[in-house]
């Protein structure tokens, strides 16, 4: 299932992803997964981030209905019903610790950092390595090594 797959790369890179203490408000903040659009995981995404952590933090999900409703998070999905909001996406999280990550052809094109595409029966990796500098994220060599890297 494509959105299975794509909730377990959603977890995978809260583990090749490293955030500074800085980009949570307290030792006890949870690393949060925001959905902005309709959520087309259903329980996948909850049941791959299930008992899981992120150095001793908890994992959560949040949902936020379009850009004026995105509060903290560190990892952001952009589903493809808001793909054409994407502008209003990347100006609410700019500047921020929050790594963008999408599902159509155009996402890396207009801003985004990362882009889960369905293509022939997989899911391919791709990412903007210019626009996921500006987070000032450390990014595991691991995970650039299986993606298609765009500069």
């Amino acid at each position: 299932n494509e959105y299975a797959l794509k909730a377990v790369f959603l977890y995978n890179f809260c583990r090749f992803i490293e955030w500074p203490d800085s980009a949570f408000h307290s030792r006890q903040e949870p690393l949060v997964i925001g959905i902005v659009g309709a959520d087309p995981f259903g329980g996948m995404l909850a049941e791959a981030i299930a008992g899981e952590t992120y150095h001793g933090r908890p994992i959560q999900i949040a949902h936020f209905a379009g850009p004026r409703d995105i509060r903290q998070c560190h990892l952001l999905f952009v589903s493809q019903s808001n793909a054409g909001q994407l502008e209003q996406i990347f100006a609410a999280v700019a500047g921020l610790n929050v790594v963008t990550v999408g599902e159509t052809q155009t996402f890396l094109d207009r801003g985004g950092m990362i882009a889960l595409v369905a293509e022939q029966n997989r899911v391919r990796l791709r990412i903007n390595s210019g626009a996921l500098r500006t987070t000032r994220l450390n990014v595991s060599s691991k995970l650039l090594q299986v993606a298609d890297v765009r500069s």
